[in-house]
């Protein structure tokens, strides 16, 4: 797909994630950061931006995290059916990061393409995009249930006492100043965008 991008002199925007790294830092990422990821979907994620910026086309890539919305399988949706189905639920509180609405994720691509289609200089390269706040999935949770209005006593648990298959970074905080600067946006805080998707299920 890069190579008929650059054949055809056409904008390539590619969706990463925060999984291409391993979790060790101390600060936010930014996007010249060394990657290390852990499992098999952050190393094809990792490739794939490896092999869109070597390709020689106009790439985007935009790495992001925690990802969920109003439509399909998600965290939210899952907190949601479980909470009302339990008395209490265990979540995994040792995992840093910062949920993300897709929708705003969404309007950030298109506000990108807007700027493309008016020949607006936005650099190629790697961006960032979360929404802005800090939260443990457990955070996330217990909003997530508060919002809802569900009586359900959400505990929280290390990630030792709830192991899956696939390693997941202990921290993967997102720096976004690269992103907010190339398109002169802002970004919700993950909050008030889990209030606002939450209003539209309950």
């Amino acid at each position: 797909m890069a190579t008929e991008c650059k054949l055809h002199k056409t904008k390539f925007i590619h969706i990463s994630t925060d999984y291409v790294f391993d979790g060790i830092a101390s600060n936010p990422y930014v996007e010249t950061d060394f990657t290390n990821p852990l499992g098999i979907y952050g190393l094809t994620k990792c490739e794939g931006e490896e092999a869109l910026m070597l390709s020689g086309c106009d790439g985007y890539v935009l790495r992001t995290s925690w990802l969920y919305s109003v439509y399909g399988h998600n965290f939210l949706k899952t907190i949601i059916r479980l909470a009302t189905e339990r008395d209490s639920l265990n979540i995994i509180s040792d995992q840093i990061g910062t949920p993300t609405l897709a929708d705003d994720l969404g309007r950030t691509i298109l506000e990108l393409i807007r700027q493309l289609t008016d020949k607006k200089k936005v650099p190629t390269g790697i961006y960032h995009f979360s929404n802005e706040g800090v939260a443990s999935w457990y955070d996330f949770a217990h909003a997530i249930v508060e919002l809802a209005g569900i009586k359900c006593k959400v505990n929280p648990i290390l990630t030792k006492d709830y192991p899956t298959a696939s390693a997941r970074p202990a921290y993967s905080l997102l720096n976004k100043g690269k992103v907010k600067a190339a398109l002169g946006i802002e970004i919700p805080h993950w909050r008030d965008s889990l209030k606002q998707a939450v209003t539209k299920l309950v």
